[in-house]
């Protein structure tokens, strides 16, 4: 291939956040090419199996970061393919809360607000849910934003174990709500024959679900102004006019090196190595790296207080296959006899006793197999408070280093103690718990992000990069805060915001 490749804009990273931006500009009249440190994830049979999936980590990188904390390196739970995470993500979209961009008080701390509010986000996050295919029904979560745009497509229904939990926890007072999932669901795509434990963890061999790279990059791609090269490393992006203006990029194409010219370009790569890359770019004009005049870059790491429960009716099968459909948001902004925000919960993908022996490899297989098929399993999360000293450097060698002490954990105990409560009033009284750590890094966010003042902020309200002319970010590194709901939703909705501003541009 050519050592030298131009376009008029160069977007790094085929995400979320990169693959919406480029089917934002693909009918803008911009050369649009987008660059991807991964190839294709193929579909293959190993897709569905949880041995390959969970035991091996066959899609996960095999690279290693540093945990500065604990003094050891750690292999991170990032998926270099098109179409970033979502490849493996569980599809829940769901939108941010108008609370959560006005800034909220927690037990450990006050969160401060967005540049932007929930009113100037509403539009681009209903374009973003028709852009994935959103399933869900609007009027039963007593927090849900207002909005103006109904569904894409009605909720995904329970299966009759589902549906008896939503009952037993409605008539505790609570209001379990159909989850807002994108999936391709019924004949053809995705549906209860296909044999799949629903999402989570796993890519989709049906070919059902809505990720980046099925719902927005292929259509992009369709346009002859936009191109995808892949298994492409960005490592350093190159400023001219005393660090006013981004030149060019340097990358790593299967080995080779190459110089991506452009007129704009946007960092799109996770709030991991969007700032990595800017690390990586020392000159005279920016010699603690592009972005970092003020020691910015990188700083304020979040990944939310997350944990997984395992809740089991010991003498009855639940029988599930798609456990994936509900929502709880009833602890979301404060939780009885604590008036705090304590988080929120989601049913899972069906735990089977394979993927839970992958992490508990000294229990018998039998008696795995024997709880999965009686449980029903839920994921919580918790917001984390951004934290100047969580933050990502480059040490030795490049190698990416990664401090974290995660923050909020009070309230992820009340929620825990909530959420317990609540399934065995339901009848399952037995109770397994884990809580993920720094491995467990799917909704990362916050080490780029937006603000007003270069002296707190990497970017503008925009995601343009403060300092530098044609320089922006398209990716969760925006995020000022990480919230208690899934990233994704948000993360295309900014980038849709982004491509018509800079189809406006064009």
């Amino acid at each position: 291939m050519p050592q030298l490749l131009s376009a008029d804009i160069v977007i790094l990273g085929s995400g979320p956040g990169g693959s919406a931006l480029a089917y934002a500009l693909k009918d803008s009249g911009a050369n649009v090419l987008v660059v991807e440190r991964g190839g294709y994830l193929p579909a293959e049979p190993a897709n569905w199996d949880a041995r390959a999936v969970f035991g091996e980590g066959r899609y996960k990188t095999t690279e290693r970061w540093f945990d500065t904390v604990r003094r050891r390196p750690y292999r991170p739970g990032n998926h270099y393919w098109v179409g970033g995470q979502t490849k493996l993500y569980g599809a829940n979209l769901q939108r941010f809360r108008v609370e959560d961009f006005a800034g909220m008080r927690h037990v450990d701390g006050v969160t401060p607000a967005w540049p932007i509010g929930y009113a100037e986000m509403e539009m681009y996050y209903g374009q973003a849910e028709a852009l994935f295919g959103v399933r869900g029904e609007a009027g039963i979560d007593p927090t849900e934003p207002p909005r103006s745009t109904p569904y894409p497509f009605p909720a995904i229904p329970h299966e009759p174990a589902v549906a008896e939990l939503v009952e037993a926890l409605r008539s505790q007072g609570l209001h379990p709500h159909p989850l807002e999932m994108a999936i391709d669901w019924g004949e053809g795509g995705c549906n209860r024959d296909t044999p799949c434990t629903g999402c989570d963890g796993f890519p989709c061999y049906a070919g059902g679900k809505g990720d980046a790279e099925r719902q927005c990059l292929r259509p992009a791609l369709a346009s002859p102004q936009v191109r995808l090269l892949t298994d492409t490393l960005v490592r350093r992006i190159k400023t001219a006019d005393g660090g006013r203006r981004i030149v060019a990029v340097e990358a790593l194409h299967r080995g080779d090196l190459v110089t991506i010219t452009g007129s704009t370009f946007v960092l799109a790569c996770g709030a991991v190595n969007s700032p990595a890359v800017l690390l990586r770019s020392q000159d005279a004009a920016w010699p603690e790296g592009v972005g970092n005049r003020y020691d910015q870059v990188g700083r304020r790491y979040m990944i939310q207080n997350q944990s997984a429960l395992m809740c089991v009716r010991p003498l009855r099968r639940t029988r599930l296959t798609m456990q994936k459909t509900v929502g709880l948001h009833d602890f979301l902004f404060a939780a009885r006899g604590f008036p705090y925000p304590a988080g929120a919960i989601q049913t899972l993908g069906k735990l089977t006793g394979r993927m839970i022996q992958s992490d508990k490899p000294f229990l018998p297989a039998a008696l795995l197999d024997y709880l999965a098929a009686r449980s029903i399993d839920w994921w919580m999360t918790t917001e984390e408070l951004p934290d100047s000293e969580n933050r990502v450097l480059l040490g030795d060698g490049g190698r990416i280093e990664v401090t974290w002490r995660p923050n909020n954990e009070a309230a992820h105990r009340v929620l825990l103690a909530r959420v317990k409560q609540a399934m065995r009033r339901a009848g399952y009284p037995f109770i397994f718990h884990k809580r993920f750590g720094i491995e467990a890094n799917a909704h990362q966010c916050g080490t780029l992000r937006m603000g007003a003042e270069p002296a707190d902020s990497v970017c503008d309200p925009t995601g343009r990069v403060h300092g530098v002319d044609n320089l922006f970010v398209s990716d969760a590194s925006l995020f000022p805060t990480s919230t208690a709901m899934a990233p994704t939703l948000t993360i295309a909705a900014l980038s849709l915001r982004l491509g018509a501003r800079l189809a406006g541009r064009m």
